[in-house]
C-alpha cells in the first residue's frame, strides 16, 4: 500500500513538472541551453624575428685621462668647472710655484759656479801644457834634467783631469737645472687631451701630492658603452674562443647598436660592437663586450649609465602571440587543439621577444600544430574547443 503511495507522489511530481515545462514553452520562455564558448586558435609556423636584446651599459670615454699631480705643494688656483669642455694643453690647475722657482735659481747659480771652475782649470790646464812644451825642448837640448821635464808633464796631466771632472760638474749641474724647470713646469697642469671636466674633488688652497685625484678629462670625441651579453646570446664558437681574424668578422656583421638614456630617450647616433673577450666570466657566465658611438655634439658624457639595444636575429623560430601563453607556478603552458577538438595542456620553454606581444617557443611544440591564441587562461583541459565560424570556412 506505501510502495504504491510513493510511486503514485513520483509520478505526480514529474507530470506536475512536465506540465510547468508545457506551460512555460506554452507561455513563450526558453529554458537555458549548454553555452559552448569558442576560441581564436592558430596553427604553429616557423618565421624570422629580430629580437632587441638588452643590456645595461656604463659609458665611457675612449681617453679618459685622471689629472693628478706630479709634485707636491698647495693648490693656488683652479682654472676650470665641472662638466666644462676643455682642449688639449689648457691650464686647469696651478700649484704654489715659489719653491719650484727658487730650486731653478739655486740649479742655475751652480750651473755658473760650475761654468767658472771649468774656466779656471782650462786655464790652468793650459798654462801647464805650456810650461811642459817648454821643459821638454830644454830637457832636448840638455839644459833641464828628466825630474823636472816628468814633474811638467804630471802637473799637465792633472790639469787636463780638472777640466774633464769640472766638465762633468757642469753637466750634473745642467741636469739639475734641466730638473728644477721642469718640476716648475708642473706646477702648471694642463690638459692631455680635448674632453669634458670631470668631477673636482679639491679646492684653492688644500695641499696636494702626487697620490691625489684632481679630475678626470673624458676625451669624449668617441664614448664606448661597457656591457656584459650571456654567452647563450652570442654564438658558440665565439664563446669557446676562435682566431681573432674570424671574431673580427663576426664582429663586423653584427647590427648597429642603440643607447637609451636612463629617462628613456634614444641616442640618434647609432654605435658598433668594437670589442668582445673570448672568455667567459666563471662568476657570471657573461662575456664583456664595447661598442663605441660617436659623440660629436657631447651629449654623451663618462660615467652615464642605460641600456645598449642589440637587434639580434633568429632564424626559423616558432612565434606565437604571449596571449597563448599561461603561466602557472613554475610552468609555462599552452593548450594545443588534438583532433578530437579537445583542449591538451602542453608544457613548452619560451623566450620573450621583447616587442610585447610574441614570444619565441623553444621547446613543447611542432611546427603544424594547432593551439588556442586567445583566451587561453579561460581553456580546461579536455574541454571541447569551437573554431570560429571563418576559421571554419578558411579550413573548408
Amino acid at each position: 500500500m506505501a510502495k504504491n503511495m510513493k510511486k503514485k507522489k513520483v509520478m505526480t511530481w514529474t507530470v506536475a513538472i512536465a506540465m510547468v515545462l508545457v506551460g512555460l514553452t506554452s507561455c513563450g520562455i526558453d529554458i537555458p541551453k549548454e553555452v559552448q564558448t569558442s576560441f581564436e586558435t592558430i596553427t604553429v609556423e616557423e618565421s624570422d624575428i629580430v629580437l632587441p636584446m638588452k643590456f645595461s651599459a656604463k659609458l665611457k670615454g675612449q681617453s679618459d685621462v685622471t689629472i693628478s699631480p706630479q709634485v707636491s705643494g698647495q693648490l693656488m688656483k683652479i682654472c676650470v668647472a665641472e662638466g666644462q669642455q676643455v682642449s688639449k694643453g689648457q691650464t686647469l690647475f696651478i700649484i704654489d710655484s715659489r719653491n719650484a722657482q727658487h730650486d731653478v735659481e739655486a740649479a742655475q747659480a751652480n750651473l755658473q759656479a760650475a761654468q767658472a771652475n771649468l774656466q779656471a782649470a782650462e786655464a790652468q790646464a793650459n798654462s801647464a801644457k805650456l810650461e811642459y812644451e817648454s821643459n821638454k825642448n830644454l830637457f832636448d837640448k840638455k839644459i833641464v834634467s828628466s825630474y823636472m821635464l816628468e814633474n811638467s808633464q804630471n802637473n799637465y796631466r792633472q790639469a787636463l783631469a780638472a777640466v774633464s771632472q769640472a766638465k762633468a760638474s757642469i753637466t750634473q749641474a745642467q741636469s739639475s737645472v734641466n730638473r728644477a724647470k721642469v718640476n716648475l713646469g708642473f706646477c702648471t697642469i694642463t690638459s692631455p687631451v680635448s674632453g669634458v671636466i670631470g668631477e673636482i674633488p679639491v679646492f684653492a688652497g688644500d695641499q696636494v701630492t702626487p697620490m691625489t685625484q684632481l679630475t678626470i678629462v673624458s676625451g669624449n670625441r668617441q664614448m664606448d658603452a661597457e656591457f656584459s651579453v650571456t654567452e647563450s646570446i652570442i654564438e658558440a664558437q665565439v664563446a669557446s674562443g676562435i682566431k681573432q681574424a674570424d671574431k673580427s668578422v663576426y664582429i663586423a656583421n653584427l647590427p648597429d647598436v642603440i643607447f637609451v638614456m636612463k629617462n628613456g630617450t634614444e641616442y640618434p647616433h647609432r654605435g658598433r660592437i668594437t670589442s668582445l673577450t673570448g672568455v667567459v666570466d666563471a662568476a657570471t657566465g657573461s662575456l664583456a663586450c664595447k661598442a663605441t658611438f660617436p659623440n660629436p655634439d657631447g651629449h654623451l658624457f663618462s660615467g652615464a649609465q642605460g641600456t645598449i639595444l642589440l637587434p639580434l636575429s633568429r632564424k626559423q623560430v616558432m612565434v606565437v602571440p604571449q596571449t597563448a601563453v599561461v603561466r602557472l607556478q613554475d610552468k609555462t603552458l599552452v593548450y594545443k587543439v588534438m583532433p578530437d577538438s579537445t583542449a591538451k595542456a602542453i608544457t613548452v620553454t619560451t623566450t620573450d621577444t621583447g616587442n610585447g606581444k610574441d614570444v619565441i617557443v623553444n621547446t613543447g611544440l611542432g611546427v603544424g600544430d594547432r593551439i588556442v591564441s586567445v583566451g587561453a587562461n579561460n581553456v580546461q583541459e579536455g574541454q571541447k574547443v569551437l573554431f570560429p565560424v571563418e576559421e571554419e570556412e578558411k579550413e573548408k
